[in-house]
């Protein structure tokens, strides 16, 4: 059916939007519960959860627009949002899924040839917003001092996410290698921008991957990722922009364009780009799609293989050049067209995993997204008690229990407001815990910086978020 949806929220509550009570179309009552036991194990290695507890609440009885149209054109971090339009993870957590194909930086560490580490480090770039794909429901927008923690021995990597900043919302994280191989880290302010039949986040914030034994930083920004069709119809997903990959230490550069859907929708998803030495030479170029998969080909067999296309679809198109005027309906999603072309010669740096079968029940959640917001037993003695995975209305959210979730979610958006009043009459500045605003030493730019001792475990004195 059609889905409704809204990509807004923030704690200062709109008049006239009340929460729907969804008592009376729930589902699943929670008897369902799936037995939170022990953690099984297989060769040794943690399994972690591969679905969440009960399916998804459907979002088709909703109306978008009746909350939208009061807000055309204004920046929508002051919309509260009922809670159905979100899915089950903070936001904190889901930037922690940039780390799902952590192999490919590994991977980068592993190479000798910087020219062969930039491809496996823009592989990684492109992975690491391949689950945006069909993701439309909105994350929660994280509380001021929550955090969040990740460790995966099997993949390598540890990281810590703390949200620092509440106006604007910035989320800061920091992940390391087990082994000592590379630190990744970065901070972004996700900027909202309603366009009538779109919502579009623009994640401002560079990223920085240091690959330490070649003695070497990378850094980027996103794409910008747009949901179209919030009024009518489906939901669909696009990213697009320039992301521009620099090896700080080599000169090296990756321009990578990521296109919108374009005539015929024929562009859709597709990402194209090239990586140039210092003395500006084309060395490679880095194509497909980022929901599918990454190649890379020498540029001269690239050219080659486009010309020879271009004179294939000249014939085709002339009968279709009427097509693509502006309507006012449905902005329907281009039909997916055939899979990415490959170039002879091209060798493939990425593919993306398939999603478990129910997916589509469960927000559309990659393998690694379901196991996100797993309690694993002993994990509540260790965590931080800011951790999301204690956050009381994405637990309810996640087990179906909608409207405890939504009366949760105001109670701790009005303990926050209440936190925030009392600061300013006792003129108490909010102070960070696990991250510092400092200059990133490869950009120069103000970034936040992970101070350290997260994993010390020393959590005294956390502030009382939930």
């Amino acid at each position: 059916g059609t889905q409704r949806f809204l990509c807004l929220d923030s704690d200062e509550s709109y008049e006239g939007v009340s929460e729907a009570s969804f008592k009376d179309a729930l589902v699943f009552d929670g008897s369902s519960k799936k037995n939170n036991g022990s953690v099984p194990q297989e060769n040794g290695i943690k399994k972690h959860r591969a679905s969440l507890p009960v399916p998804m609440f459907p979002r088709n009885t909703i109306s978008v627009w009746s909350i939208l149209k009061k807000c055309i054109g204004l920046e929508l971090s002051k919309i509260t949002m009922p809670i159905v339009f979100n899915e089950p993870l903070s936001f904190l957590q889901r930037i922690t899924e940039y780390m799902e194909h952590t192999y490919l930086i590994n991977r980068a560490c592993s190479l000798s040839d910087s020219i062969e580490r930039m491809q496996a480090v823009a592989a990684f770039a492109v992975s690491a917003v391949a689950s945006q794909w069909d993701r439309t429901g909105k994350p929660f927008n994280p509380l001021l001092g929550e955090t969040f923690e990740l460790t995966r021995e099997d993949q390598g990597f540890r990281l810590v996410s703390e949200q620092v900043s509440h106006h604007p919302p910035v989320s800061a994280f920091h992940a390391e290698s087990l082994a000592g191989d590379f630190v990744f880290h970065g901070s972004i302010y996700p900027k909202l921008r309603f366009w009538g039949k779109s919502v579009e986040a623009e994640p401002k914030g560079t990223i920085t991957l240091e690959l330490l034994k070649h003695n070497e930083a990378y850094t980027w920004s996103n794409p910008y990722c747009c949901v179209n069709n919030i009024i009518l119809g489906k939901l669909w997903i696009e990213q697009y922009g320039t992301v521009e990959i620099v090896n700080h230490s080599t000169g090296d550069k990756c321009v990578l364009n990521f296109k919108s859907r374009g005539m015929f929708g024929k562009e859709l998803h597709k990402v194209e780009g090239y990586i140039l030495d210092k003395s500006k030479k084309k060395h490679c170029v880095i194509y497909g799609k980022w929901t599918e998969c990454m190649w890379s080909v020498d540029p001269q067999a690239y050219e080659t293989h486009k010309k020879s296309e271009k004179k294939g679809d000249n014939k085709k198109h002339k009968n279709e050049e009427q097509e693509g005027a502006e309507n006012d309906d449905a902005d329907d999603m281009p039909e997916v067209q055939e899979t990415v072309c490959v170039v002879p010669g091209s060798t493939l740096l990425w593919r993306i995993d398939s999603r478990p079968a129910h997916s589509t029940m469960m927000y559309n959640f990659t393998n690694f997204a379901m196991s996100l917001n797993e309690l694993e037993p002993g994990m509540e003695a260790v965590l931080a008690s800011t951790d999301c995975r204690f956050r009381p209305d994405i637990r309810a959210m996640e087990n179906g229990n909608m409207d405890e979730a939504s009366r949760e979610k105001e109670r701790l958006e009005e303990k926050q407001r209440l936190a925030r009043t009392e600061r300013a009459k006792s003129e108490d500045e909010w102070s960070t815990r696990w991250f510092q605003m400092g200059t990133n030493p490869y950009t120069g730019c103000q970034d936040w910086i992970y101070s350290g001792g997260y994993f010390s475990r020393n959590y005294q004195d956390l502030p009382d978020i939930y």
